[in-house]
């Protein structure tokens, strides 16, 4: 195993870990769409809490992806092949949700805008679903032989663990996205996010906590506990952040329970990429899904260049749009 593989095995965990912060609470305040707001001024306002950011916080998914196959293409072709049906399944989703958002406000009619809010809906719901699934797959494994091929049915990433890892990334976006609710809107709606967060927050934060025990019950190291305890921990800290009303520390605990979470898991997938439930020898590894050393360079160079464009451009869109909206921030409504 040479330094370049790991550094990349390390970078495709750091691009998970993006998405699910990022698109966490984009996804979240998509599922809270119904729920939170009353009117069709208080759903303008959720949806343009989220409306420079979003299809910013999706290259996350890309890049993760993209990484994966130029890096390490043997786990690319065996996984995603493993969870063919589910991904086409978010694909659809996300395209979905994209037309939605520039849709829904075409249209001056209440029932046009239930329509694609209800498009907004389902297709926040799908991915974090989709997502959970493909990474706890990958975590816990696929029936694969000694050629590393996937045996038995297209079904066999969908067991009851890899549903219970679906449960968690969805609880995560649900809390995620209400304390982000509660951290950029202002009035009765910013009310409404932070009881809604602090009741969401012990129960949609406990499919997490028992995946990764579960992770940590078959895969995990000694080392690997303390980043489950910390994710734990920064779980009640959120809560109590919420309780006294400090919106940015909570949302920033929140950030800790998702970036624990995928130090847990990572790390106690290492030195595999995709372990056989077969038969531990015929586990895929970092080493036998690696590309060849020359690609490794090549793409280690285009990504330090690359990828801080990426983080600066994205993080000057967050400064900019960085203040609290309300209800009085919404202009009436002027569509065709």
């Amino acid at each position: 195993m040479t330094t370049l593989q790991l550094v990349w095995f390390a970078i495709i965990a750091l691009f998970w870990l993006g998405y699910l912060f990022l698109e966490g609470f984009d996804f979240g305040v998509g599922m809270l769409l119904p729920v939170l707001g009353r009117d069709n001024t208080e759903r303008r306002v959720m949806v343009n809490t989220i409306g420079p950011v979003w299809d910013g916080n999706e290259v996350w998914l890309i890049v993760a992806a993209g990484a994966t196959f130029a890096a390490f293409p043997a786990w690319y072709a065996t996984l995603f092949s493993g969870a063919y049906l589910p991904l086409l399944v978010v694909l659809l989703a996300l395209i979905g949700r994209g037309v939605a958002f520039e849709y829904r406000g075409k249209v001056d009619s209440e029932r046009w805008r239930r329509t694609w809010d209800r498009v907004i809906m389902i297709g926040s719901w799908v991915p974090p679903l989709g997502v959970g699934l493909l990474l706890a797959t990958t975590a816990l494994g696929l029936p694969l032989d000694a050629d590393g091929n996937r045996v038995g049915s297209p079904f066999e990433a969908v067991r009851w663990d890899t549903l219970l890892g679906a449960l968690a990334i969805v609880g995560f976006a649900l809390v995620h996205g209400a304390a982000f609710l509660a951290l950029k809107t202002t009035g009765e709606l910013r009310e409404r996010a932070r009881r809604l967060a602090l009741w969401l927050l012990p129960v949609a934060l406990l499919p997490l906590v028992a995946f990764l025990v579960v992770v940590q019950v078959r895969e995990g190291q000694g080392w690997t506990i303390a980043p489950l305890v910390i994710s734990a921990v920064a779980a009640a800290v959120a809560w109590q952040r919420l309780y006294v009303n400090r919106d940015g520390q909570a949302f920033s605990a929140l950030g800790v329970v998702i970036a624990a979470a995928v130090v847990a898991l990572f790390g106690a997938l290492y030195p595999n990429v995709l372990p056989s439930t077969v038969d531990a020898a015929n586990s895929l590894t970092i080493a036998q899904a690696s590309a060849s050393p020359y690609a490794l360079k090549v793409i280690t160079w285009v990504g330090a260049f690359g990828a801080p464009a990426v983080v600066i451009y994205q993080g000057w869109t967050y400064w900019v749009f960085r203040k609290r909206i309300g209800v009085q921030h919404i202009p009436a409504v002027h569509a065709p």
